[in-house]
């Protein structure tokens, strides 16, 4: 009897975390042309990937690219269009992972505006398919997180949603909490960024089991340089709910290092 009241507690606390209001992202600072590089590494220090983000804005949308190659052979390519008038709203995502790399390779895409959420996967070799419609509120956030992270506020906590892929598609929160500033070098120059800390929240009973049978993803660290033009520098967590911890850092062109074409 213990063991059920003290389970009845957990879920009740987790109906309590996700029936908490959610915000849409205001939009402080517009998105417009982008092209970077980042680095991929284990949480070692280990380099297991080069990645790139491609950005561009036309007719009222912005289309964001990240790409990670990794050394194995494997793939993250994710593709997400979003709009940006007043505050930021997911259009579509969409996300090819394969290779060793990821326990589940999968395809997964979401339509934001009708709310059709389709996901590719293979079991023992076996593809599967899943097509659902959900109802998915206006602060969904797949895909959107290193793009609009300097606009989340830093004077308190911002609760989002989420599509998770298990593989079968559930919604899910996000609780992104300020934790002050950090401080770091470029070379020898010191600068600070403030630390954001971001746990996922999943409902119903599987949330209240998720934390004792090994399930609940990790949470994810991300860091955003302030003043007059605020920018994301990196983070740290699970690339995908099933992965490893993984650090994403910008990366410089180093021409020394580079294969002469």
């Amino acid at each position: 009897m213990r063991t059920l009241a003290l389970l009845l507690l957990c879920i009740a606390a987790v109906f309590s975390a996700n029936t908490a209001p959610a915000d849409q992202v205001a939009v402080r600072y517009a998105e417009g042309l982008t092209h970077g590089f980042l680095v991929l590494r284990a949480q070692n220090g280990t380099q297991i990937a080069d990645g790139e983000i491609v950005q561009v804005e036309k007719d009222g949308r912005v289309t964001f690219h990240l790409t990670f190659k990794f050394k194995d052979g494997s793939l993250y390519d994710e593709i997400v269009v979003f709009t940006q008038h007043d505050t930021f709203r997911l259009v579509s995502d969409h996300v090819i992972q394969k290779g060793p790399s990821f326990k589940t390779p999968l395809e997964s895409s979401i339509d934001a505006t009708s709310g059709a959420v389709d996901v590719k996967y293979s079991v023992s070799g076996k593809p599967k398919e899943i097509n659902q419609k959900l109802k998915l509120p206006a602060d969904v956030a797949n895909g959107l997180l290193p793009v609009i992270i300097k606009d989340v506020p830093t004077n308190r906590t911002t609760m989002l949603s989420l599509v998770g892929f298990a593989p079968k598609p559930r919604l899910v929160k996000l609780m992104i909490a300020p934790q002050g500033e950090q401080s770091f070098l470029t070379g020898g120059a010191p600068h600070k960024a403030m630390r954001y800390l971001m746990k996922i929240k999943i409902g119903g009973i599987a949330g209240a089991i998720a934390p004792l049978i090994g399930k609940q993803p990790a949470d994810t660290q991300f860091w955003v340089v302030g003043g007059d033009a605020p920018s994301f520098v990196g983070s740290e967590g699970p690339l995908t709910g099933d992965g490893p911890v993984w650090r994403i850092e910008l990366v410089s062109p180093n021409f020394q290092q580079a294969p002469a074409q």
